[in-house]
């Protein structure tokens, strides 16, 4: 296949810190770059230069490659944080399928972790999903709230890429504050409910100051109104931001 390249801003062994896979241990590949916009993103949009790499799992001892990388390059800096100790793989990033055609060369080189390839994503880039859909095995897919990203409407990129994403083990995140409106919840519940019966992590945004955009009540209101429709709905904040983790 060749080797292709892609800008990384880091490789690094931590804890899952969203999701239904809280307190999991992963190695986190994440990529530069991003099609989204969104308010209240906290990942840098540049290209760094380099990329940092942890030279031993959790040591935050970290050492710098020179942007881009290769697909051999990256699968053996993985190799030396020990896939086994580890629950999955995380490519996320910024979004990790700008980098389809990298992650083709790449997903064969870094197995070894106990359940595989964990894929975080926005959810706006079916056609990208399709290329690599067989070689990921758990896929975070976000649905984005115009009120909180403040962006267009993405729902029909989100339909098609649940419509694919479900053949895999997938939950879906939605990013909420205190002004959600609720033909906004409604429609991204009416995605879920309408092409399969999957968990959704309602997740607080987190303010620059570490504490949640929203307040408990409107939480609850929020879940209380989405588990109408569906079976499975948590909240779970940014548990490694209040951790101290990366």
């Amino acid at each position: 296949m060749g080797d292709r390249q892609a800008p990384l801003v880091e490789i690094f062994s931590s804890i899952q810190g969203e999701g239904p896979l809280v307190g999991c241990r992963q190695i986190f590949l994440r990529f530069a770059g991003c099609n989204l916009h969104c308010h209240y993103c906290d990942t840098p949009r540049e290209i760094p230069d380099c990329c940092r790499w942890e030279k031993k799992p959790g040591s935050r001892d970290f050492q710098y490659l020179p942007n881009p990388l290769t697909p051999r390059e990256v699968a053996r800096r993985v190799q030396e944080l020990n896939p086994a100790l580890h629950h999955s793989i995380s490519l996320t990033g910024g979004e990790p399928l700008l980098h389809t055609d990298f992650l083709l060369a790449l997903i064969p080189l870094i197995g070894g972790s106990r359940q595989g390839i964990y894929l975080e994503t926005n959810g706006t880039l079916p056609e990208m999903l399709s290329r690599v859909l067989t070689l990921v095995d758990t896929i975070a897919m976000d649905i984005k709230l115009p009120a909180v990203t403040r962006m267009a409407p993405c729902w029909p990129e989100h339909r098609e890429f649940i419509r694919l994403a479900r053949k895999k083990n997938i939950f879906v995140k939605m990013v909420v504050n205190e002004h959600v409106p609720p033909g906004e919840l409604d429609e991204a519940i009416s995605i879920i409910r309408n092409t399969a019966d999957i968990p959704l992590v309602i997740q607080p945004v987190t303010l620059p100051e570490g504490q949640p955009g929203i307040t408990p009540e409107k939480l609850l209101a929020l879940q209380e109104r989405a588990l109408q429709r569906l079976k499975d709905v948590r909240i779970i904040p940014q548990t490694h931001k209040f951790l101290g983790q990366l």
